[in-house]
């Protein structure tokens, strides 16, 4: 019986294999039919050796989730999850853990397998006993030994799950609370990625929302709305979030407590708390109207300073705005909807006043300080939008939504 000390050997015996370059067809595909094994052996190794970090303790005493350590030592995300997952299912599952034992089965099968008698589990009214849920291991098994893909042997589960629901009197997929998950990882790019599988009432609930916040709405010159689909819903989604964080109070501003983190030396490494490093402009963004927290950190990250709220528009300012303003100024999105602006950004000294404030959808606040669109406020005490010179070569002034109906007669010089 071979132990972990033999692993240094183990690895610098493959660090030494070298393939020949003239292999032929079969040599090749014997030796990948091998290393396919061997990639089996060492993620069912590697589950065993989680299960011992897990019982041990060792991401507890190191101030982390298992997850976190796995992930530090070197695996993606989705493989320190896989692991764990696993982890979880092999005293439930030994024919399975015996299949992966032999490097018969990878651990991305092994994984769907697992969830698969979760899910059947989930879905039946009754308790499954040891002798059921052999049956539905076999069952899906045999899906691999036939060929199934992961996704396959996913869907055979759930097959499995209706047929138990209805055998048991269990509720159907579509309205089984169990069943419902969402989960959300940072990508690569920095970007945040969500999925959502949801039962019938949530799921409606959802699509009600997401149909009314996510309508077209006309570009300021009366043209079609330029946003793709997946754009307007995903506006729609922010603008879940920020009616959520009001909490009813269309008057208030939202309360989102997000804390971004800004080094006093270099201010263009600011970062916010779940999705890292942002921008010089994100953070003059975020710095307009939404509760951010600016903390000002020195090199070791203690914070130096923290920003106060006197720059964001208070709840008798926002009804000023909402009563001149109506909508948000640039595509007429309900005030509800709406953050503050500052036309003169309070970074660059503008105060939190009535004359230097309008409404703005998250979306329009983004063209603001992102693509080239500007406001500045009329003679008239009301704000007016300034497009890009690729939305118009003149730049020609546009009133504000509620207004539109009016001409560009003694409109004052742009400040």
């Amino acid at each position: 019986m071979r132990t972990s000390g033999d692993l240094t050997s183990i690895t610098d015996s493959l660090r030494e294999l070298r393939f020949d370059d003239d292999l032929s067809g079969r040599a090749a595909f014997d030796a990948m039919t091998a290393l396919v094994t061997l990639r089996n052996l060492i993620d069912h190794h590697a589950a065993t050796v989680v299960g011992h970090l897990d019982r041990l303790g060792v991401a507890t005493d190191h101030g982390r989730k298992l997850s976190e350590l796995l992930i530090v030592m070197g695996l993606a995300p989705a493989v320190a999850s896989r692991l764990i997952r696993i982890t979880a299912a092999r005293e439930k599952l030994p024919t399975l853990t015996a299949h992966a034992a032999d490097g018969a089965i990878s651990a991305e099968h092994v994984d769907a397998v697992g969830t698969g008698v979760d899910h059947v589990g989930k879905r039946s009214a009754e308790p499954i006993d040891d002798a059921a849920r052999l049956t539905i291991v076999t069952d899906l098994l045999a899906q691999f030994f036939s060929g199934a893909t992961p996704a396959d042997i996913g869907k055979h589960a759930r097959r499995l799950g209706n047929q138990h629901a209805e055998d048991t009197g269990g509720l159907p997929a579509s309205e089984d609370r169990n069943l419902n998950a969402l989960t959300h990882d940072i990508d690569g790019d920095g970007r945040l990625q969500v999925r959502a599988d949801l039962n019938t009432e949530v799921g409606e609930k959802f699509s009600a929302a997401m149909d009314e916040l996510a309508a077209p709405r006309p570009e300021p010159d009366g043209s079609p709305d330029a946003r793709s689909p997946q754009r307007r819903h995903s506006d729609a989604l922010e603008a879940l979030l920020d009616i959520a964080a009001r909490s009813g109070d269309a008057a208030s501003a939202p309360r989102h407590q997000m804390l971004v983190s800004v080094p006093a030396d270099t201010p263009d490494l600011a970062e916010l708390a779940f999705m890292g490093s942002i921008t010089e402009a994100m953070l003059r963004t975020l710095t307009c109207d939404t509760t951010a927290t600016v903390a000002i950190v020195d090199g070791e990250a203690v914070p130096m300073e923290m920003s106060k709220d006197k720059r964001l528009f208070p709840a008798h300012l926002r009804k000023a705005l909402h009563k001149r303003d109506e909508c948000c100024i640039k595509c007429g999105v309900a005030a509800t909807r709406c953050q503050g602006h500052h036309i003169a950004h309070w970074a660059d000294g503008g105060i939190t006043v009535l004359d230097n404030g309008c409404l703005l959808c998250p979306s329009c606040h983004a063209d603001i300080h992102h693509n080239g669109w500007d406001v500045i406020m009329g003679h008239d005490r009301h704000p007016w939008l300034i497009p890009p010179a690729t939305v118009d070569p003149h730049r020609r002034p546009i009133p504000a939504y509620n207004r539109r109906t009016l001409n560009l007669d003694n409109l004052p010089a742009a400040a």
